[in-house]
């Protein structure tokens, strides 16, 4: 994000000899590589110095120090060093506008200088990721990946369930500095709501294995499903049953409907969004109970068949099984009595008219 990072210097020695009266000198400077907001060290390696005028100046030829004296008011240099080895200066808080060739000069009786190049790189701050429109289940969703500066151009990449989507990027030059930009597009589906998405952006001013990243969390909307969950499953006559509707849905819906078929609800009931209470359950309750919801995307509805037990009718109905096969046996025992007499009297009266 904002954090100044410091890179090691990237170093390339560059001497100049010295000829005619002054031979024997020598003047050596130091390329440098330093990230934006860091600190950088500007080094000048003097050999068989001989007390003669040294001059650093800025790219724009402007005096920095001369002879360890400070000569331009910008606070961020400061004199590290001066001796007769080496003269070493340190920039804080790195800008763009620093970069270029720093001018080491000796005076002598032939003038020498040497340059020190810096180079500022700037290291890209936490991309910005968009979603293009919304997601919606069976389709795509296309996310975008901006870093608006970095130099060198910053690396994207994807990440999703810990592998590399595969995005297209691009990049725009703006002066010193990159804009680079990457999309990427895959199917969604209702159960990657909640996903998260990763955007990371790499380059040379970040130190070795890091990177900036961001998270994109996923809402894919989808159409909404409904579930009837019961307090209890014998249900008495005389209980208290609960209802809950179980809803999910992207959006959520907001506004559950409770009916019995083709009924009213009964008057004891009480309707409160997602719970239907039942007090004081009888047989006149049974039925059938539906709850709905719906959303921009589709409707759902749910089913509860309600059975009120009742111990009282259970008890009356097994006692009145015996009375009812004893009341059956003597009146199957009264018929076979009264065919046997007829038949006795019939045989009886054939018997008497054959004689």
């Amino acid at each position: 994000t904002g954090d100044k990072i410091e890179l090691q210097p990237s170093v390339s020695f560059l001497s100049c000899l010295s000829a005619g009266p002054g031979a024997g000198q020598e003047v050596q400077t130091e390329n440098v590589t330093v990230a934006e907001g860091g600190v950088a060290e500007i080094t000048c390696r003097l050999h068989q110095y001989d007390g003669s005028i040294v001059v650093i100046q800025n790219p724009a030829r402007q005096t920095l120090f001369f002879n360890g004296t400070r000569a331009l008011k910008d606070e961020r240099f400061q004199l590290e060093e001066f001796s007769p080895r080496r003269v070493r200066i340190r920039l804080s808080d790195a800008r763009l506008e620093d970069e270029g060739g720093y001018f080491c000069q000796l005076y002598t009786e032939d003038t020498h200088h040497q340059i020190a190049t810096l180079t500022v790189l700037v290291a890209p701050e936490n991309p910005v990721v968009e979603v293009r429109e919304q997601a919606v289940e069976g389709g795509e969703v296309e996310l975008n990946c901006l870093v608006p500066r970095s130099r060198p151009a910053a690396v994207l990449r994807w990440y999703r369930d810990r592998k590399e989507l595969k995005g297209m990027s691009s990049g725009q030059e703006n002066g010193k500095v990159w804009s680079v930009a990457s999309t990427v597009r895959f199917r969604v589906d209702r159960k990657d709501d909640g996903g998260i998405v990763i955007c990371e952006a790499q380059n040379q001013a970040l130190p070795s294995g890091h990177s900036k990243q961001t998270q994109y969390v996923l809402d894919v909307q989808y159409s909404p499903t409904a579930r009837i969950h019961a307090s209890q499953a014998v249900v008495r006559e005389g209980d208290t049953l609960v209802l809950t509707c179980a809803v999910t849905g992207n959006p959520r819906p907001n506004q559950i409907r409770w009916n019995r078929g083709n009924e009213s609800l009964p008057e004891r009931a009480e309707a409160v969004g997602e719970t239907l209470t039942l007090p004081g359950l009888v047989s006149a309750d049974n039925g059938t109970y539906t709850c709905e919801a719906s959303n921009k995307h589709g409707h759902a509805r749910a089913l509860y068949v309600l059975v009120v037990y009742d111990p009282g009718a259970v008890v009356e109905a097994q006692t009145s099984v015996p009375y009812a096969i004893v009341g059956g046996i003597l009146a199957l025992l009264v018929f076979l009595i009264i065919c046997v007499l007829v038949g006795m009297v019939w045989c009886s009266v054939r018997q008497k008219g054959e004689w």
